[in-house]
């Protein structure tokens, strides 16, 4: 049995699975390759960073110590924000009337959201391809298996040696899609959890931060 000879042979229907189904594999594993080294230094940097703004005199050398710590900037955008807000003067715009702790509330909202914005960058592609992949693959599958089974019927006597060959390739294309589809439902899940993590920690340092520039907003 040779799928690459199976393939070759193949219709449009089935070397357009075939590509597609190698498209997904590497766009999934380009963004689970980079989405491990994002995930191992975030859960590093968050941790380091939170202590190392505590420990700092004021907001102004706080972005200062973070910054080297914060590799993938998901604290110093927070910090950044609160910074803008607390040496802002009031102007006559919409965004100036309202109050600090409304001012706030907006700025270091819109920062972690941009923030977490980054962290889910490429689990969408991943959910598709762990629910699409096996469906491209079961399709080739029953689009080689007719195309084997109408070639062979138009050469006239069919036995079990002359489909079990043609039909066994096919199936090849199943096992393909799963292949594809497996590791990045695996990865999807894991860096889910990883990313709730880091979220829960990123919005417990946004609420701290702004209690603790409303109870002193003096503090820079």
């Amino acid at each position: 049995m040779d799928p690459l000879h199976w393939l070759r042979q193949g219709d449009a229907v089935t070397q357009a699975s075939a590509l597609l189904l190698l498209a997904m594999s590497v766009a999934s594993w380009v963004v689970i390759l980079w989405k491990v080294r994002v995930m191992h230094r975030a859960g590093a940097d968050v941790p380091r960073c939170t202590a190392a703004f505590w420990q700092a005199p004021s907001l102004s050398a706080a972005a200062s110590q973070i910054e080297a710590f914060d590799r993938e900037a998901l604290v110093l955008p927070l910090v950044g924000a609160a910074n803008s807000v607390a040496k802002s003067e009031r102007a006559e715009t919409l965004a100036a009337r309202g109050s600090a702790e409304q001012q706030l509330t907006r700025v270091l909202r819109d920062a972690l959201h941009g923030v977490l914005g980054r962290l889910q960058f490429g689990q969408v592609l991943l959910a598709t391809v762990g629910s699409t992949a096996p469906f491209v693959g079961l399709l080739g599958t029953v689009w080689g298996i007719y195309h084997a089974l109408t070639t062979i019927a138009g050469a006239g006597q069919i036995t079990i040696d002359r489909v079990a060959g043609p039909v066994g390739e096919a199936l090849v294309m199943t096992a393909a899609g799963l292949a594809v589809a497996i590791p990045a439902v695996l990865a999807y899940n894991v860096f889910g959890r990883l990313i709730g993590r880091i979220e829960a920690d990123l919005e417990g340092f946004a609420r701290d931060l702004r209690e603790l520039l409303l109870d002193a907003p003096a503090a820079d």
